[in-house]
């Protein structure tokens, strides 16, 4: 498998995470992981598409190579973010990983339905949730063959 992107440049990763604690956690456990990576984070869903777009403040934002995407946030909740992403031809190609702590069958069906490509419940406990941020790191950055969107 050629990992191009792997192997020669960062992994630019958008956290959408409106809890600080979560995020400085989820960040912690990713700087920890064996691949390279930018870590862009934002609180809210209406500054997640600006960033992912490129409107003020984000002009420079450089290109997503993943999404971490939270459900519950304020002003725009992670499903419709979800849901723009995936209706924008340009975005709808960057993987997105919900990560939120909802169990919820309902929200994991409607992920699905909204073309989630996977769906993560946070857990509590400090130790797993940096066990299964470990986890999805592993999978999709070393093991996934991500599209390059630099081009």
């Amino acid at each position: 498998m050629d990992n191009t992107l792997h192997s020669t440049q960062l992994i630019s990763i958008l956290l959408v995470e409106d809890s600080p604690a979560d995020a400085r956690l989820t960040c912690e456990a990713l700087k920890d992981g064996k691949v390279a990576n930018r870590i862009h984070i934002v609180d809210d869903g209406i500054k997640a598409l600006a960033f992912l777009r490129r409107l003020p403040p984000y002009e420079h934002a450089p290109p997503v190579d993943i999404i971490l995407l939270d459900l519950n946030m304020p002003r725009m909740d992670g499903r419709t973010v979800l849901a723009e992403i995936k209706a924008d031809p340009v975005l709808k190609v960057i993987p997105v990983v919900i990560l939120t702590t909802s169990q919820a069958d309902e929200d994991v069906l409607r992920a699905y339905e909204l073309q989630a490509n996977c769906y993560v419940t946070k857990p509590v406990d400090l130790d797993q949730l940096i066990k299964v941020v470990t986890s999805i790191q592993e999978f999709w950055f070393s093991i996934v063959r991500l599209p390059d969107q630099r081009k």
